[in-house]
């Protein structure tokens, strides 16, 4: 009797540190994904000088980075929290090699998006050490990194249950960030003839 009162209450333990683990886990997770949104956006209007009148390039640049640094936080203790689980936890070589042997789908979607984009605010540390064309094309790698991390966001929803919950704010978020990025890399005589931005008079 005593045995089964000690494994009753090792499982209730066990049951708290998990629903508090995965809470932390889906709030980070949310909190990374809409800062992600957030910095691509704000990455677009950075580069291409749509708000500058707003504010000076030198703001919008820490701003970038400030937005980049929240992302890269939630989204690494996102990542952590999946070690402190008393139930299946994951081991680190899982969380941090993509193409490990029975790793999902979803999860190497995750793991390639985060370290893509760990590798990036790396390259941006040694910018001033580096090309400018080599530092920008590495910069833009950050387009591949959110799309993977957006399929991973939304194949963790779906195997989670947690679809009907999170699509409208995930789907909010993700619409602004996917316009931007599309018209950054749209020709300037097409922005110009819809109006998006004013014809340069020579």
């Amino acid at each position: 009797m005593v045995d089964a009162f000690h494994q009753a209450v090792t499982t209730l333990a066990q049951q708290s540190t998990d629903t508090a683990a995965r809470g932390v886990t889906a709030l980070s997770a949310r909190l990374s994904y809409a800062f992600m949104c957030l910095t691509l956006s704000w990455g677009v209007l950075t580069a291409t000088g749509w708000v500058r009148s707003v504010t000076g390039r030198k703001a919008l640049r820490s701003g970038h980075m400030v937005l980049a640094t929240l992302t890269l936080a939630f989204g690494t203790l996102h990542a952590l929290t999946f070690l402190y689980l008393t139930v299946n936890p994951f081991s680190p070589a899982y969380l941090s090699i993509p193409f490990m042997p029975g790793t999902l789908a979803r999860h190497t979607f995750g793991i390639v998006g985060l370290e893509l984009m760990l590798a990036i605010a790396l390259t941006a540390c040694v910018r001033r050490w580096t090309s400018y064309r080599r530092w920008l094309w590495l910069h833009r790698l950050a387009y591949p990194a959110v799309a993977l991390t957006a399929l991973h966001a939304f194949f963790g929803a779906v195997a989670n249950g947690h679809l009907s919950v999170v699509w409208l704010g995930g789907i909010t978020l993700a619409v602004p960030a996917l316009t931007l990025a599309l018209l950054r890399f749209l020709p300037p005589r097409t922005l110009e003839r819809i109006g998006l931005v004013e014809e340069q008079v020579a």
